[in-house]
């Protein structure tokens, strides 16, 4: 009679198991179908991103090359390709290359608009900051004041990397908009910064001389100069770290007056 119970206790045993494994199998297979479906399309991303990435450094050393060999039309095509297949810091870094370019070719709505995308690019405010300095600058002929002072706004903020150089250029822009106390009580504050870069510190002197002596006339040229920024190119980065981010210091952001 125990035998009978045991074999009857058995089979409802049994048959509970097999109505849980028709409940939970579909279900297990499902999240592991999900999780190799996952696995596959991440390591999918991350090669295609290694791909781009590897694409986008020979496309900019063959534009560094082409610049040397002063052949920019060329430069302006492996720069264009390095923007299009990189992204971050080479995409930034590429387009900056382009609106340099255009500078050069007197082109400086597209060259505004190079900087722009590539302030834009990068999530690197020492790159992204420093295209969008190099665009306000660039911008100053051509656009309002409050337009300048909405471009340079976010990046002279306390902590921001290129934060003297963007105070300076505020002044500057209101210098040239005839607002001359405002200007040069914005570069005294410069001057005596305990922060400022020592390049901004004399350009703040001499700025404040010029409009001391009555010469501040004469410093829309130095605004366009100012507007000709070279691009520091990647100092031997591997693909995959990305391009080397230029220091607020590089004369990249901060060209010597002339």
């Amino acid at each position: 009679m125990v035998d009978v119970f045991e074999q009857v206790e058995e089979e409802l045993r049994s048959d509970r198991y097999k109505r849980l494994a028709r409940t939970w199998l579909p279900v297990a297979g499902g999240v592991l179908l999900i999780a190799l479906i996952a696995a596959l399309a991440f390591w999918g991303w991350d090669s295609l991103q290694t791909s781009k990435a590897d694409k986008a450094s020979i496309a900019f050393d063959r534009g560094m090359q082409s610049m040397q060999a002063n052949n920019p039309v060329g430069a302006d095509a492996a720069f264009t390709q390095a923007a299009r297949e990189g992204n971050g810091a080479y995409k930034a870094l590429a387009l900056m290359q382009r609106a340099g370019i255009a500078v050069d070719a007197n082109r400086i709505p597209d060259a505004i608009r190079h900087f722009d995308e590539a302030a834009k690019a990068s999530r690197d405010p020492l790159l992204s900051d420093a295209a969008a300095l190099k665009a306000a600058w660039l911008a100053m002929d051509s656009e309002t004041l409050a337009q300048i002072e909405a471009r340079l706004a976010p990046i002279a903020k306390d902590g921001r990397p290129y934060s003297p150089f963007a105070l300076e250029a505020l002044a500057m822009a209101r210098l040239q908009n005839g607002q001359v106390a405002p200007a040069r009580e914005a570069l005294v504050l410069l001057k005596n910064g305990l922060d400022t870069p020592d390049i901004i510190s004399q350009r703040a002197d001499l700025t404040i001389a010029a409009i001391d002596s009555g010469a501040a006339a004469g410093l829309s040229a130095i605004v366009r100069a100012q507007a000709a920024l070279p691009v520091a190119p990647p100092a031997g980065a591997a693909p995959a770290a990305g391009p080397a981010a230029p220091t607020p210091a590089a004369p990249a952001s901060a060209p010597a007056r002339p």
